[in-house]
This record gives structure tokens, C-alpha cells and sequence, in this order.
């Protein structure tokens, strides 16, 4: 096989393409990897934004659940019979006191053994 001057240029010119192939595919490629970084960068934001959303969501659940609990029918009918109970409790008392309030701080009736002060 003669290497002449057509088959040097044919080599020539195929390495040539084979060269500036690279060179676009290798610039083509630094690009794809950069978008690539990009798009990993904006889901790992995505990813923490769902993150926060999520453990907002719980913390809103599980406040919704206490209150439901504590609104529940039978926990509101047990606390407003102890209200009921407190109020007659308290009615029953404040009379109590009304009467040692006048016992003790009204007008006595003389006492036959009182000593008389002089």
C-alpha cells in the first residue's frame, strides 16, 4: 500500500472530522453537565421547600388533632358536668359564708352570763 498525496489528504481530512467531532461532542457534553449540576442544584431547593411543607403539614395535623380530642363530645360533656358541679359547689358556699357573715357580724342578743363592762 503507497501512501500518495490523495489518500495523505483523505487521512487528513478524516482525522481532521474526527478531531472537531470530539471537540463539539466534549463541548457539548461540558454543557450537559453543567445544565445537569443546575437541575440538581434546583431540585435539592425543591427538595428542602417539600421538606419544610411537610413537617409544617405534621405539626398542623397534629395540632388539629388535639383540639379535636379536646373538643371531642364525651371530654365536653364530662368538663361541663365538673363546671356544673363547681357552680352548684360555689352557690352552696357563698350561702354558707353569707350565713357566718351575718351570724358573726350582726347585731347579738344579750347574753344572760355576758358581764356587763362598767
Amino acid at each position: 500500500m503507497e501512501l500518495d498525496a490523495r489518500m495523505i489528504l483523505t487521512l487528513g481530512g478524516m482525522l481532521v472530522s474526527v478531531v472537531s467531532a470530539a471537540a463539539i461532542v466534549r463541548q457539548k457534553l461540558a454543557t450537559v453537565i453543567e445544565q445537569l449540576a443546575d437541575t440538581e442544584q434546583r431540585l435539592r431547593k425543591i427538595d428542602q421547600r417539600i421538606d419544610l411543607l411537610d413537617n409544617g403539614e405534621a405539626v398542623v395535623k397534629q395540632r388539629l388533632d388535639i383540639l379535636a380530642k379536646m373538643n371531642a363530645p364525651d371530654v365536653l360533656e364530662r368538663r361541663n358536668r365538673e363546671v356544673a358541679s363547681m357552680l352548684s359547689d360555689i352557690a352552696y358556699l357563698r350561702a354558707e359564708a353569707a350565713k357566718m357573715h351575718h351570724l358573726h357580724n350582726g347585731s347579738h342578743p344579750p347574753v344572760a352570763s355576758e358581764r356587763k363592762a362598767t
